[in-house]
């Protein structure tokens, strides 16, 4: 079957198409209902099927013969480690740390927030979480203690897993301190806490709350799996929100599983026994979806890299971790190789390696460039494939099929809709809009398994984010347009999300923090485009009248505050002073419009705006402190 088949049965039968894919899966018992609507007249996946996420992952291929392949390769430069665990080792492994967390009490629908870095014990633990039935919600190991403490108070979880430390290229990030400083800060109090002890750093435990990883497993007992509803909880992510506060992406087990297995045959078109390799970090969607579950409910070998594309040591490592384990499947943000490009723009590095398994590099996380897609291409001579999902769909909705039909790959586009995504571009009016035109990029329901059913414990604002712009369909955010192949093309954020080298952050976060400087009166956080990590935030302030502080001196202070706050992943480095802001009569602040000056993109001001005059200043103002293109 070729791929426009393939796709327009998934649209005109969701029913029967996802109850084939589930058909691939090993369930205790298969669903009685595959398409369904609850009791808040959301469409779900599955009802009346139960299973385990960790049991397909691990059991079932220990079960079935694939107990000695290895699993998981942790290859960490900072610490010049190699380890790999077997599918046997990891399902012991599991087992043993899915029996400590039983012995703390936790039980099927208890929360677990996990605050670790890229290290076995992450994968360990959440899958330990996934084989009780317990829900984990991993916070970003980049994240301050104030963005913890945000993600303690919404979950709500029984437990707090972590570990004593990261390790950054020049420095250690002291994780206790962080924890320390977000459970003082938390209004939710937390049980008890779970402390891996690094190497080079040993955190102090606080008696009575805090306790040893390796002295719990040593005197554990190993658990088995709890059989679940397919629509029981795998986990909460939580992702920017232009509000400030944090959205709770919610994945039910059942939809995951499938959207997983499907995404690894046709999508990456990729086989049990193969390599994979996703060079992100498991605090974000793509870790969970692609470091972790994808492959290994496929069977694949999968890499956790604890590194960075440069600098650990050099601008070669990606390749030779691709020729050491022999990655056939390789998937990453196009700012890495950016990076990597700056390194090393003549490839001497890659000279010195051979990459005869690698088939195809998969990109996502953020447009990509179209020089970078050339550059890659042309370097490497296989497919590099850019495409597009969120944090909401857990897996792509965008993509050339790798594992079906490569059709021709158009660059600025992330390919065709995959199967399973009715994707239309809409105007104001909700009129699907014609080849070539630009507008808002949403999903006609029902979404595809795997993405996300509702908010955590937050109906109402998961249908006003994402249900109400347009009834009927998903509103994703994005702006795009459709060109007369087909083929889509996202153009950016509608709202205030910017990506800072893959990573979604909110400039409301941001706002939050620079606002409440006491020079400050008023202020605006934009993402501006940057060359090599797709978007920037600048700070845009206004002084309280009287104020004396130097800009110099502001602009340390507000960078320090952010990163305190915000954490290092925002990349907030600059902040300049302006005499105001651009507002519409109502007081709104058009920052669409200072995006559009700093990145010299043609725009037409409202009619709505207090005074045109502000924008000619913010132009000056932008060339004056060389801001934007």
């Amino acid at each position: 079957m070729n791929y426009q088949d393939f796709y327009n049965e998934s649209i005109d039968q969701p029913a029967a198409f996802w109850e084939k894919q589930a058909q691939k899966l090993d369930w205790f018992s298969f669903p009685e209902e595959v398409l369904y609507k609850d009791e808040h007249d959301l469409y779900r996946w599955f009802k009346g099927g139960t299973m385990n996420t960790c049991y397909l992952a691990l059991d079932y291929h220990v079960e079935n013969g694939r107990g000695d392949q290895v699993a998981i390769i942790y290859d960490s430069p900072v610490t010049n480690q190699i380890q790999k665990f077997t599918y046997k080792e990891l399902l012991e492994k599991v087992s043993l740390f899915a029996g400590v967390l039983k012995a703390k009490g936790v039980q099927k629908g208890d929360t677990i927030v996990i605050y670790m870095p890229m290290i076995p014990e992450t994968v360990i633990a959440m899958l330990a979480c996934a084989r009780l039935g317990a829900i984990h919600s991993v916070v970003f190991g980049g994240f301050a203690a104030h963005e913890l403490a945000i993600r303690i108070d919404d979950a709500r979880p029984k437990l707090l897993l972590t570990a004593s430390g990261g390790l950054e290229i020049t420095r250690i990030i002291d994780y206790m301190d962080i924890v320390n400083r977000a459970i003082e800060e938390a209004t939710h109090q937390i049980e008890a806490c779970i402390v891996f002890q690094r190497d080079f750093l040993e955190a102090p435990l606080k008696e009575g709350r805090d306790f040893d990883w390796v002295s719990l497993t040593q005197n554990a007992k190993p658990a088995s799996y709890v059989p679940l509803e397919a629509s029981a909880p795998l986990y909460i992510l939580y992702t920017s929100g232009t509000t400030g506060k944090p959205k709770g992406i919610v994945r039910e087990n059942g939809g995951h599983a499938v959207a997983m297995k499907f995404s690894m045959d046709y999508v990456y078109g990729i086989q049990a026994g193969e390599v994979y390799w996703a060079a992100s970090d498991v605090g974000w969607v793509v870790g969970h979806s692609y470091i972790v579950y994808a492959p290994l409910i496929q069977g694949c070998t999968s890499i956790l890299f604890e590194g960075k594309p440069i600098k650990t040591p050099d601008a070669g490592t990606f390749w030779r971790i691709i020729q050491e384990h022999q990655v056939n499947v390789f998937f990453t943000a196009p700012t890495a190789f950016r990076a990597i490009k700056k390194e090393d723009p003549n490839s001497e590095y890659l000279k010195q390696y051979q990459l005869s398994t690698l088939r195809t590099i998969f990109l996502a996380g953020e447009r990509c460039d179209v020089s970078t897609l050339n550059w890659l291409s042309d370097t490497l001579g296989i497919p590099i494939i850019d495409h597009w999902w969120q944090t909401e769909s857990g897996s792509p909705m965008i993509s050339n099929l790798a594992g079906m039909e490569l059709i021709p790959i158009k660059p600025g586009s992330a390919g065709k809709a995959v199967p399973g995504y009715n994707i239309c571009i809409l105007g104001e009016d909700m009129q699907e809009l014609g080849a070539n035109e630009e507008g808002a990029v949403a999903i006609q329901l029902p979404l595809a398994p795997g993405c996300l059913p509702n908010l955590w414990q937050d109906t109402a604002r998961f249908k006003e984010s994402y249900l109400s712009p347009f009834p009927g369909y998903y509103f994703s955010g994005d702006g795009g347009y459709k060109d007369e192949d087909g083929y889509i093309f996202i153009t950016g954020r509608i709202d205030d999300i910017i990506n800072v080298a893959g990573h979604r952050l909110s400039t409301a976060e941001m706002e939050e923090v620079v606002a409440s400087h006491t020079a400050v009166a008023e202020c605006a956080v934009i993402g501006i485009n940057d060359p090599l990590k797709g978007q920037i935030p600048v700070g845009f302030v206004v002084l309280k009248s009287g104020m004396t502080c130097t800009e110099v001196e502001l602009e340390k202070e507000l960078i320090s505050m952010v990163r305190d706050q915000v954490g290092p992943v925002a990349s907030f480095k600059r902040a300049v002073v302006c005499n105001r802001l651009p507002k519409t009569r109502s007081g709104k602040i058009l920052r669409k419009i200072m995006r559009n000056i700093a990145d010299k993109v043609s725009y037409t001001p409202p009619s709505t705006i207090e005074d045109m005059s502000v924008l000619g200043e913010l132009e000056t103002l932008m060339l004056e402190k060389h801001i934007g293109a």
